[in-house]
Parts: structure tokens; sequence; C-alpha cells
């Protein structure tokens, strides 16, 4: 069974939404990203990674343009990449794309859309949701 353990969210300003989370929910935050594709702030309360976008200069995956903010992606863990890819497009889902592992900070997962477009990741490995050691901080 996939486990859902990954939202990712838009936003248009990255510091003003990760201090609302930390503050508001009391989520960490567990790592941040800079990348061709976009920029991340990544949060978690242990279970569940939340991952606030911003994608500059129209870079990457921005929806409707640089100052919407809402849900851009979920994201599923799951045992056997492959074999849930198979039942994704037996159930008439399709594959979007692979994010690839080179970027610093990113975690590398498969996207695909459902029967009605909406985009998902599934992946092997779970989001960055471990805390920070001290010596990482």
């Amino acid at each position: 069974m996939a486990k859902l353990r990954h939202v990712a969210i838009q936003v248009p300003d990255l510091e003003r939404a990760a201090s609302f989370y930390e503050t508001a929910l009391e989520l960490e935050r567990v790592a941040e990203a800079t990348s061709p594709i976009g920029n991340a702030v990544m949060l978690s309360d242990g279970t569940v990674n939340l991952t606030l976008l911003n994608f500059p200069d129209g870079k990457g995956g921005q929806i409707n343009g640089p100052d919407w903010a809402g849900i851009h992606h979920i994201g599923f863990v799951v045992d056997n990449e492959d074999a849930t890819a198979d039942k994704i497009k037996s159930e008439g889902g399709s594959f979007f794309l692979k994010i690839p592992d080179t970027y610093p900070g990113v975690d590398a997962e498969s996207k695909f859309k459902d029967p009605f477009g909406v985009v998902f990741d599934v992946s092997e490995h779970p989001w960055t949701i471990v805390k920070k050691h001290k010596s990482q901080a």
C-alpha cells in the first residue's frame, strides 16, 4: 500500500511561508534546496514532509504565475516503484517525468498524472523528514 508522505505547496515567498508553518503549526525545517528547477524549503512533523516551492523567473513547474499559492502536488512512498508504475498506467494514469538525483538537496522521484491530470510523486525512499543533527545545523 502506498503511504502519503509528501505535500508540496507553491508559494510566492519561501521565507514568509516557512516562518508561518514553523511558528503557527510548529513544523520543523529539515532541509532547503536551490536548484535549476526551482527553490524549496522542506518542513516536517516527523511523519509527513511539507515542501514549500518557489520558481523564480518562471523556472520549472510553476503553476499560474509567480504570485499564485496552492497545492502543487502530493507524494507517496511505495514498496516497488516499477510495480506501482504498472498499476498506475493500467488504471488510466500516465508517467509525467523523473526528477534527477543530481540537484543538490532535491529528493529524486518519479512524477505521474492521474486520469484527471493531477500530478503526484511516487518514490521508494521517504522524503526529507528526519530531524537534522546538531552537526548539520
